[in-house]
């Protein structure tokens, strides 16, 4: 820079280097250098006022290797911590990350619908509580806090089984605004599904390639695309929203609900239809799909499971090679809020779907399941607080080694 302020490289290159040490677990300040391209004085000049800072700690030295003994440099855990909050259509979960995106403290509590005001304050009362766990200094370093929701949440009523208007409140909620009055934090807004695909990207292992076509099953299904190793968004926030995509199940509408119009993949293949099914036969849905199912029920409750994916599949396979055609997808993740075997079968299942289809002049893209599992939403929401504060590029790039090469 000639002459002009130096402020902004400088926090750049300290993102560099966070970023790389993030990624590599440790480094030596030689090391740093070359995966950065910082000149060696540059990056041990970062690296000094990153470790005065406590973002980073010096770790004991390596010996029996050719030369000096070279001390390894680390992210210190404790240099900086995000909390995320999950508002779902059925319930609200919150957790405290520290700056390895290591589980400090999490909440969740459930509830039969998302009522505007009840929930707004369920949710800032469980980061307000993690928060409280923490000592002041530690605090003091949480660098932000990130909300995962639907979009247009208030546009659900009647999926829900809820009065027409029930959650209308949820049009002019000033979300981030009231949690930031009661936590004093920077707060962004995400779509839950792009969040839960943004963790399997930053934690998870299922998403290595390029692009992908990500789907999680929620209360209501949704999902997230990655485009050239970044997450996308789309201009108007539409990319990634499979569950609005037209199916041919028809769906109620009107004030009374006895109307119909052409439904959408939410009423084919989100998971609110198969707890109506389970809760019809006598089954508790929460403990179906938290695993926790009394002795004689597991063998009723596969049995609506595999009656509800068959049908689910059908439906979201179309969805899955109609965007194929669209864009040149290399793989397809599914994740959820559904216990690791129904996931996998579901998995399998989509697969079997999707080759069934007449995909002359489509090449195939593999179907596998995510790793994340049901808290992909909320880490998701932690995480992108410190992927902002801490990667030099402003998009979410692919956790892999390709990400080094694009930065």
């Amino acid at each position: 820079m000639r002459g002009g302020d130096t402020t902004g490289l400088r926090a750049y290159n300290e993102r560099l280097v966070m970023h790389a040490l993030l990624q590599a677990g440790m480094l030596s300040k030689a090391e740093i250098a070359r995966e950065t391209g910082l000149s060696g004085q540059a990056a041990s000049v970062i690296v000094n006022r990153l470790l005065e800072d406590g973002l980073l700690v010096k770790l004991d030295k390596v010996r029996g290797q050719v030369g000096q003994p070279s001390t390894p440099i680390a992210p210190n855990p404790e240099g900086a911590y995000a909390l995320g909050v999950k508002i779902g259509r059925r319930s609200v979960e919150a957790i405290l990350i520290n700056l390895l995106g290591e589980e400090l403290g999490a909440s969740r509590v459930r509830y039969d619908a998302p009522l505007p005001e009840p929930t707004i304050s369920t949710a800032i009362a469980q980061a307000v509580g993690l928060l409280a766990h923490l000592p002041p200094a530690a605090r003091a370093r949480v660098v932000g806090l990130g909300v995962a929701m639907p979009d247009e949440i208030h546009a659900w009523s009647a999926e829900l089984g809820l009065a027409p208007g029930a959650l209308d409140g949820w049009r002019d909620a000033d979300i981030g605004g009231a949690f930031a009055r009661e936590t004093g934090l920077p707060v962004t807004l995400y779509n839950d599904a792009a969040a839960a695909c943004a963790a399997e990207m930053i934690a998870g292992h299922a998403i290595t390639s390029r692009s992908a076509l990500y789907i999680y099953l929620g209360t209501f299904i949704g999902g997230g695309v990655v485009l050239d190793g970044r997450l996308y968004r789309g201009e108007q926030g539409n990319a990634g929203a499979i569950g609005s995509m037209p199916t041919g199940p028809t769906a109620p509408t009107g004030p009374d609900g006895r109307g119909e119009r052409p439904g959408q993949l939410i009423h084919a293949a989100s998971i609110f239809l198969l707890e109506r099914d389970l809760e019809a036969a006598g089954i508790d849905p929460s403990a179906a799909l938290s695993a926790a199912l009394p002795d004689g029920s597991g063998g009723r409750a596969d049995a609506i499971f595999d009656a509800w994916a068959e049908t689910a599949c059908a439906e979201l396979s179309r969805a899955v090679v109609s965007a194929l055609s669209v864009i040149d997808f290399q793989e397809v993740v599914v994740d959820g809020f559904l216990p690791p075997f129904w996931r996998d079968r579901f998995t399998q299942r989509l697969s079997a779907a999707v080759e069934r289809f007449n995909r002359s002049g489509l090449k195939a893209a593999p179907v596998m399941a995510g790793s994340i599992g049901p808290m992909a939403r909320v880490l998701g929401a932690a995480m992108l607080p410190l992927k902002a504060r801490f990667s030099p590029d402003t998009d979410l790039l692919v956790r892999s080694g390709m990400a080094r090469d694009l930065v």
